[in-house]
Formats: C-alpha cells, structure tokens, sequence
C-alpha cells in the first residue's frame, strides 16, 4: 500500500493529461456530483452506466490498472462483508451495494491521482478551521517520508536478521521499529514546526489560489458532469 499511495502522488504531480490541466474546484465539484447521485440514486442501470463512466475516468488518468485495483480492494472487501450481512436473497441489491462504494472510489482515484495534493488541500482550507486544514496538509506531507523511513528500517531489519529467529525475537524486533518510528514521527513534527515559526508561519499553509483557475481543459470536466446529469435523467426511473 506505501507503493501505491506514492505512485498516485507521482502521478498526480507529473502527469500531462486534460484532467492534471483541469482545475482541482472542477474536479472536486464532479466528484461530488457523482458521489451524491450514486449514494442517493436506486435505478440499478444508473448505477452501472455511472461505473462504466468512473472506470474510463481513472485509466484515462494514465495509472496503471493494477494500481486502480489494489485501491479498489479496501472498499470491495467491506462491501462484500456489508452485503453478505444484509442479503435479502435478491441479486439486484447486493449488485447495488458493490456499485457504489467501487463507482465512488473509482472517482476518487480519478480525482487524486489528476490533482497534486496541494491543490486538493486549499479547497478545504477555506471551509475548515485552519488548524485543521493545516494540520491534515502536514500529515499528508510527512506521509511519504514516514513511509520512506519504514522501507529503510525494514531493510535494516532483514539485513540484520531481525525479521528471522523465533516469534518472540521477532515480536520485540518489531516492537522496537514501531517505537522508533514514533520517536521519529514526534521529533520531526516538533522540529518542523520550529521551523514555520522561525520562517514565519502565519497560520495557514495551504493559501495557494490556483486550485480555482479555469482553462478550456475544464470543458472535459464539465462535458462529463453533464453526461453524469443527463443519464440521472435518462436512467434514474428505471430499476
């Protein structure tokens, strides 16, 4: 999961389609359409059309298909475990609890994956507290180099043999790696935050405008909010 969540960032931040020339409010503002007309649509064929439009979304976004299915995992597995807990011997229901949790990850990774993660935090830093708003900023950023740290620590530990031996060395191995990358984790985080005061910090990170800057790329983004309104139309009444 650390490849795949690094590979999405890179390619959200190097990829030349429409959708990375689009602007992010456009793509956050579709996503959002989709996401409240798969939760609250029950036209079965809808549903289907929507996932069709979602799968073309994220491969068109250039990452790889065996990235776009690891992803789509976590959600299925839940499904399957929400589905087999509410079966009602219908193959019509299950099929819809499966569609929307996969049509909205679809778009999801379509969103993210197009969009550089700065531009994805702006947008809330206008409606959450700034405190908030910053501090998931932060948290993402660290994120990649926690999971850097933890590919070199796992490294160390094979080189050293402290993935080997018997169940309790290993349980204390891994003990002590966990204890050392929060030790890790909180001395970075004091001693970023010394550096914002040093540099300045005035209390909000993600200021950046751009996020909103409309090209003719956002025409695409539009062409497919439209298309996603006018099958709610045209299959919203039927099952």
């Amino acid at each position: 999961m650390m490849n795949v969540v690094g590979r999405v960032d890179l390619a959200a931040a190097s990829g030349r389609t429409v959708w990375h020339r689009a602007s992010a409010l456009g793509k956050l503002l579709f996503t959002l359409l989709v996401l409240g007309i798969v939760v609250f649509s029950k036209s079965l064929s809808l549903l289907v059309a929507l996932h069709l439009l979602a799968w073309t979304l994220a491969l068109s976004s250039r990452l790889s298909p065996r990235v776009i299915a690891t992803m789509l995992l976590y959600p299925l597995l839940f499904s399957v475990l929400f589905v087999l807990a509410t079966w009602d011997t219908t193959w019509q229901t299950p099929l819809r609890l499966l569609l929307r949790p996969t049509t909205a990850c679809l778009c999801a990774i379509w969103l993210v994956a197009t969009t550089p993660y700065p531009d994805l935090f702006a947008p809330l830093s206008r409606v959450l507290p700034g405190n908030v708003a910053d501090g998931l900023f932060i948290t993402y950023r660290a994120l990649f180099e926690l999971i850097g740290r933890t590919e070199r620590l796992m490294r160390a530990l094979k080189l050293r043999g402290g993935v080997h031996g018997r169940l309790r060395r290993r349980l204390t191995a891994s003990g002590e790696s966990l204890g050392t990358l929060v030790l890790h984790s909180f001395g970075r985080s004091e001693r970023l935050y010394a550096t914002m005061l040093l540099r300045g910090h005035s209390g909000r990170i993600c200021g950046c405008r751009h996020y909103a800057d409309v090209t003719r790329d956002d025409l695409w983004v539009a062409g497919c909010a439209v298309l996603a309104v006018g099958l709610t139309f045209v299959l919203g009444g039927r099952t």
